[in-house]
């Protein structure tokens, strides 16, 4: 199979634009995270960023969106847990740091 320059350079543009996309997709994502904390950093794991994160900060925890709450879960210490979507319990009539309150559900 034989390519000729053209194609290898057409080949190699795509590839590139590729990457420049993936790329500025990722930073997007950061941003609208950290925007949500308020710029503090977004937690990535089982606990929260001690003397950093605020109570119902956006983190992520096992490749899930969760929250920084109060639980006595995961080795945390007196550090917030991050806790994924799906396990909260929360109220939106009540809201804390104007956010719906979460909590983790009873049994989760």
């Amino acid at each position: 199979m034989k390519f000729t320059i053209l194609t290898s350079l057409f080949l190699t543009a795509l590839s590139v634009n590729a990457a420049v996309v993936e790329s500025d997709t990722s930073v997007l994502r950061r941003d609208i995270f950290a925007r949500q904390n308020a710029n503090r950093p977004v937690p990535n794991g089982a606990c929260c960023v001690a003397n950093t994160s605020l109570k119902q900060d956006i983190c992520k925890v096992n490749g899930q969106s969760g929250k920084c709450v109060p639980a006595g879960v995961n080795n945390c210490g007196s550090r917030l847990t991050c806790i994924e979507d799906s396990r909260l319990t929360c109220n939106a009539n009540v809201l804390e740091r104007g956010r719906p309150l979460c909590r983790l559900r009873n049994g989760a």
